[in-house]
C-alpha cells in the first residue's frame, strides 16, 4: 500500500483548488464516496436480494418507471449530502422538484442517482452521475430554482460512479480526469486512472439504432457512414450500445468513441437531462480532451430554463464529434 493514493487523500491533496472553502468542498466529495459504497454492495446483492429487484410502482416526472434501486440510490446519495451540511439544496432525476437541504450550505448538487437502472435485473453495468456549483443565492436563505438553472460552464466538479466489474468513481474539478477502483478488501477507493485522457479519434460509435427512422436525415446520414468502409483501416466504425450512459461514456472515454442520443420523432429535444446527464458527462468528456454538443452547440454553453430539461447529446472523442455534427448542424 506504500505507492497507492486514496480517493481521501487525494481530495486532501487537491483541496488547494477550492480556496476558500475551508474543506467543504471535500465534504461533498467524502459523501458522495460514502454513499458510492453503500449502493455498490447493494447492487452486487441485486441478484440473491429479490426484494431490491423490479419496479417500484411508481413513476418519475419523466414518466419513466422507477426501479426498487432508482429509489434506494436516491435516498441514500441525499441522506449522504445532507449530514455533510454543507450541501444546501439537491436536484435529483427521481424528484419533480429539487430539495431543501441546509439553509447555510454555499453548495448545490445536481445528480442522476442510478443511471440505466432497468439493466440492474440484466447484471448490466449501471451508474451514479453528479454535479456540484455554487449556490447563487446569499448563504443562510432557502436554496431556489435559479441556484441549480446554472450554465455548465459553472460546475465545480462532476463525476460519474460505474458499478460493474468493479466499482469505479471518476470526477473532475476542472484540473483534468481521475478515476479511482473501489477495493472492497480495505473498503477505500485507489487511484488507478490518473489524469484520463481520450483519444481524438476513435472506432465505436454508440446510439439506439432502433431509433433510426423516427431520427433525422442527418442522423440516419450518419449511420450510413459510420457503417461505411474507410480506405485507411479497410473496415466501418464498430457499434457498441449498452443502454446505461454511464458505461456507454466509460468506454468510450477509455478506448476512444462517440456517444449519441439525438432529437427523434418521439422526443424532439432529445431524452437526456441536461444538467444532471449532460452537462456532467460534457465537463468530464472536455476535461478528457474530448467534446460534447447538442449538435447545434456546445452543451456547457446551454442556458437551462427547466430543472429537467433534455437535450440532444453527443459526446466524445473530438473528431468524432466534430464529424457528426457536421451531418445536422444545419439541419
Amino acid at each position: 500500500m506504500e505507492n497507492v493514493t486514496t480517493l481521501g487523500e487525494f481530495i486532501i491533496e487537491k483541496q488547494q483548488d477550492f480556496p476558500g472553502s475551508s474543506g467543504e468542498f471535500s465534504r461533498i466529495l467524502s459523501g458522495i464516496r460514502l454513499a458510492s459504497k453503500v449502493v455498490s454492495q447493494q447492487i452486487n446483492k441485486a441478484g440473491l436480494l429479490t426484494d431490491i429487484l423490479g419496479t417500484a410502482g411508481s413513476e418519475n416526472i419523466q414518466g419513466e418507471q422507477q426501479q426498487k434501486l432508482d429509489v434506494y440510490a436516491n435516498e441514500q446519495f441525499i441522506k449522504a449530502l445532507k449530514y455533510r451540511e454543507v450541501v444546501c439544496g439537491i436536484a435529483s432525476e427521481e424528484n419533480d422538484e429539487f430539495i431543501v437541504l441546509n439553509d447555510n450550505g454555499k453548495y448545490v448538487v445536481a445528480m442522476d442517482p442510478l443511471d440505466g437502472s432497468s439493466n440492474i435485473d440484466v447484471n448490466v453495468s449501471v451508474g451514479t452521475i453528479f454535479s456540484i456549483y455554487r449556490r447563487l443565492s446569499p448563504v443562510g436563505t432557502p436554496v431556489t430554482k435559479a441556484d441549480f438553472l446554472q450554465k455548465g460552464t459553472e460546475q465545480l466538479a462532476a463525476g460519474y460512479v460505474i458499478y460493474g466489474s468493479s466499482t469505479m468513481l471518476v470526477y473532475t474539478t476542472g484540473s483534468g480526469v481521475n478515476g479511482f477502483t473501489y477495493d472492497p478488501g480495505i473498503g477505500v477507493f485507489v487511484l488507478s486512472h490518473p489524469n484520463m485522457k481520450t483519444t481524438e479519434d476513435g472506432k465505436i460509435y454508440s446510439l439506439n439504432e432502433g431509433n433510426f427512422y423516427k431520427s433525422s436525415k442527418g442522423i440516419q446520414e450518419y449511420v450510413k457512414y459510420a457503417q461505411t468502409i474507410d480506405p485507411k483501416t479497410n473496415r466501418p466504425l464498430t457499434g457498441r450500445y449498452i443502454g446505461s450512459l454511464v458505461a456507454d461514456f466509460h468506454r468510450n472515454l477509455i478506448k476512444g468513441g462517440i456517444y449519441i442520443y439525438p432529437a427523434t420523432s418521439s422526443s424532439p429535444n432529445g431524452k437526456l437531462r441536461l444538467l444532471y446527464e449532460c452537462n456532467p458527462m460534457g465537463f468530464i468528456a472536455e476535461q478528457a480532451g474530448g467534446l460534447a454538443s447538442t449538435g447545434k452547440q456546445r452543451v456547457l454553453e446551454v442556458i437551462p430554463t427547466e430543472l429537467h430539461q433534455r437535450v440532444p447529446f453527443f459526446v466524445g472523442s473530438k473528431n468524432m464529434v466534430e464529424k457528426a455534427i457536421s451531418f445536422v448542424k444545419d439541419e
